[in-house]
């Protein structure tokens, strides 16, 4: 009786954001018995009508704990004790709370203004909400793109050959397409907190795009070359040093016969602090 009880509490806890906003603007979000398995927050940005991620962090909480975008703030100011790690991924898919992938936000009617806000989930968050958990709790992961567009389904696109076209440019003073400064990192001058960076950024470069390759690549040997623990899922293509040196990292979250042998070398991975690199059998 006691037990029931409880989850009827953490259920009421839950569902006090929800007032606010159309229940259709929701994904799902993972719950367990006493409250979130993870929050998601992020910063969007936006440069001649095209928008981008600019920030984003993860918060595995303690057992019955919300947090709120203060309280991120607060963290944040200690970076060095509060932030485990780095994830790097291949480009964002993403919306605040009460918006929706199905249209640029701005013709939502959101505002550009700088602001952490709470992000809805989507499947790569859905991942991390499961398997992410003892080791990492009361922590914050940064969450990091190797293109910030937030735009889906750009793979393959003709946008990857602008970007490559740009990444050509990248430390020239001519214009590129998309903003030097929100679309790429500087590898040489990327700051990454905490103590790891696991990488999922994507096995599948196409020959032609040499400038992305070399991107990717760069970023990877910088992460190592500044101490942090590097770790990956890999496949038969390569072995683990041969997979860091190509930056051939395999993305976390897949379809089809391949999304559970993917989440599942993910959850393994994270099954130690810092996580580890793990083979897909």
């Amino acid at each position: 009786m006691a037990q029931q009880k409880k989850s009827q509490i953490s259920l009421k806890k839950i569902q006090v954001p929800l007032l606010h906003h159309s229940l259709q603007n929701y994904s799902i979000i993972p719950i367990n018995l006493t409250g979130f398995n993870l929050q998601a927050f992020g910063k969007f940005s936006t440069n001649f009508d095209i928008e981008y991620i600019s920030e984003q962090y993860i918060y595995i909480p303690q057992a019955d704990e919300i947090m709120d975008v203060e309280q991120l703030e607060k963290m944040l100011q200690k970076k060095r004790k509060t932030v485990a790690g780095t994830i790097f991924l291949y480009n964002p898919i993403l919306s605040p709370v009460g918006y929706n992938n199905n249209s640029k936000l701005a013709s939502q009617g959101y505002l550009f203004d700088g602001k952490y806000c709470e992000l809805n989930f989507d499947k790569n968050c859905n991942l991390f909400a499961s398997s992410i958990k003892d080791g990492y709790r009361g922590k914050l992961i940064e969450i990091k793109y190797l293109f910030n567009l937030n735009k889906a389904d750009i793979e393959p696109t003709p946008i990857l050959e602008e970007f490559d076209a740009d990444l050509d440019k990248y430390t020239s003073n001519q214009l590129t397409r998309y903003d030097k400064e929100l679309n790429y990192h500087d590898y040489l001058n990327i700051r990454l907190s905490g103590k790891f960076v696991f990488f999922g950024s994507g096995n599948k470069f196409d020959r032609h795009h040499k400038n992305i390759i070399a991107y990717a690549r760069n970023i990877a040997a910088q992460a190592a070359k500044l101490g942090k623990e590097i770790s990956f899922i890999y496949d038969n293509n390569h072995d683990a040093k041969e997979s860091q040196e190509l930056a051939y990292f395999i993305p976390p979250v897949a379809t089809g016969k391949l999304k559970e042998v993917r989440a599942n070398a993910f959850k393994k991975a994270f099954a130690s602090y810092p996580p580890s690199i793990v083979k897909i059998g």
